[in-house]
């Protein structure tokens, strides 16, 4: 596929999305997600692991309104690439050693099948985490999850569709989307 027919899919894919949520509405269950999170983590002195690339987005909503001492860094593994179904777990870059004894918080956009997050919460568990807490943007309403079952923070929950925007992507683009979207026909 050329650059030009790429471009091309990627901007019909977003004019016909519906949007789920917009940057209000998020930034709104963003605000009371970091709530619940201070309430159960203040004091703990958490590491805060991001999930790359998605979790980007939740992460920078999140850290401007978590006001308690925290570390912060990131992990990086992928089912998916450029693809819109997931395939083998990939990691990128694992949990660092300093997760050993620690309370960590992992923060995702997505909650879908849970294979990528219950990747993450087994492997700082190998480290020796003390606890691990799983935080995603969204969470998709499933009767039936292959890995994870549910996350301890949410800020919102999806129908079961192809969701992009706000860390979310299609074919790695519309990350960067101003609210969650979902494809027309998923």
């Amino acid at each position: 596929m050329t650059d030009s027919a790429l471009l091309s899919e990627i901007a019909g894919v977003r004019a016909r999305a519906e949007c789920l949520f917009t940057r209000a509405q998020l930034e709104g269950a963003c605000e009371q997600m970091a709530q619940t999170i201070t309430a159960r983590l203040a004091g703990t002195n958490p590491l805060l692991l991001v999930l790359m690339s998605g979790g980007v987005m939740p992460a920078g909503m999140l850290l401007a309104r978590l006001e308690f001492p925290l570390q912060m860094d990131y992990i990086h593994l992928t089912r998916y690439g450029a693809r819109t179904v997931g395939g083998t777990l990939e990691w990128i870059r694992r949990p660092p050693g300093s997760v050993a004894g620690r309370t960590v918080l992992l923060v995702d956009d997505l909650l879908d099948q849970g294979l990528t997050l219950q990747a993450a919460v087994d492997e700082c568990t190998a480290l020796g985490a003390q606890e691990v807490l799983t935080c995603a943007l969204a969470v998709k309403q499933m009767a039936h999850r292959a890995g994870l079952a549910a996350v301890d923070f949410h800020a919102v929950q999806t129908p079961d569709r192809y969701l992009f925007g706000y860390g979310m992507d299609y074919k790695t683009y519309w990350r960067n989307g101003g609210g969650l979207f979902a494809v027309e026909g998923s």
